[in-house]
């Protein structure tokens, strides 16, 4: 959307998030059919998954409400900060995502792991080059919206994990986006109240010369938007929400990479330097994980494939665990008809 100068970034979070939602039901409603017509089918994401009770309920509207203040937060930071110490003070996330998740979670990495976490954070730093101009209320922003962030990961992961309350990433993002998508309304209509006009001029002018008209550029861009949130789950619900900061910040080399090829944005010999830094840091990242699971099956290149194969899993093991109830079950039974046996004989 950078090439149509739309300006509007928590006006085009509504509008993932609605996609989210519409995108979400779509494919909850194309799955109960599947499973309607084909009995044998073992397609069951998004299935007889519902909010429980008022306390669930609560939970998933806490996880948007985080959300939401971590965009706004984020945004209203780059109205006093460069891009380039919001850019810096966010690679700091993994380190609040540790915190939080010890707090929260009580979940306790190696040594190893958290020192790793240094070359992660500290390579973006070092991309930001020169300490560009302070502003108090841009600083307070940014490490607002840094610390939500984190925050948004660790809840989601509690979430996500929960045995008595426990959803599919498919069933949180369809009870979640609602939500978001009602305050980010408000959020809109306050600090971006003419987003609306604008956009809509944008779709009646005609786009001759792009190559791609803005209509199908926001659609698509809905898509990736949803794509993005669903992996985002996947991944804090195959890992952690620790490593999902982690790659958090190797996306950020990531957009990098691609900006340079797309816009061709200059980089600088520094920001080379930061850059391969962090990356050298997620790969000790990943190897310190290996390592402190005893196995050598973590990887981060390895997270990809297997978040799409995580709710099968899920699904065998609660097969299993069905059938071993079973055969408990009948095992018992068998045990209390031979006792019966035994007393009238």
């Amino acid at each position: 959307l950078r090439l149509y100068e739309i300006h509007y970034p928590i006006f085009i979070t509504t509008l993932h998030m609605s996609a989210c939602f519409v995108f979400s039901l779509g494919v909850r409603v194309a799955l109960v059919s599947k499973n309607n017509n084909d009995h044998t089918s073992r397609d069951t994401i998004g299935d007889h998954q519902t909010i429980r009770d008022i306390r669930h309920l609560l939970k998933i509207a806490l996880l948007s409400v985080v959300f939401v203040l971590s965009v706004v937060s984020g945004n209203i930071s780059l109205r006093y900060i460069p891009v380039s110490f919001n850019q810096a003070i966010s690679a700091t996330t993994p380190l609040f995502t540790a915190i939080l998740s010890y707090v929260i979670l009580h979940k306790r990495e190696t040594i190893e792991t958290y020192i790793m976490l240094i070359p992660v954070t500290a390579g973006v730093v070092i991309a930001s080059e020169n300490e560009p101009m302070f502003n108090s209320y841009g600083f307070v922003a940014c490490i607002t919206a840094t610390f939500m962030r984190a925050l948004k990961s660790v809840l989601q992961g509690l979430i996500l994990a929960d045995e008595k309350d426990k959803l599919d990433p498919f069933s949180l993002l369809l009870f979640m986006s609602p939500i978001a998508f009602t305050i980010l309304v408000l959020a809109c209509s306050m600090m971006e109240s003419n987003a609306f006009e604008v956009m809509s001029a944008k779709m009646m002018m005609s786009s001759s010369t792009k190559i791609v008209s803005f209509e199908v550029t926001l659609f698509l861009n809905c898509i990736l938007a949803f794509l993005v949130n669903l992996s985002n789950f996947m991944v804090t619900k195959s890992t952690s929400p620790l490593t999902l900061q982690v790659l958090g910040n190797a996306k950020s080399v990531l957009a990098v990479v691609i900006s340079v090829m797309l816009f061709h944005n200059p980089v600088s010999a520094i920001g080379m330097i930061g850059y391969c830094v962090s990356l050298l840091g997620i790969y000790l990242y990943s190897d310190a994980k290996s390592r402190s699971s005893g196995s050598n099956n973590f990887s981060l290149a390895r997270v990809v494939g297997t978040i799409f194969f995580k709710l099968t899993d899920d699904k065998d093991k609660d097969d299993d665990e069905d059938c071993e109830r079973n055969l408990r079950r009948g095992y018992e039974n068998v045990k209390i008809m031979n006792e019966s046996v035994n007393r009238n004989t």
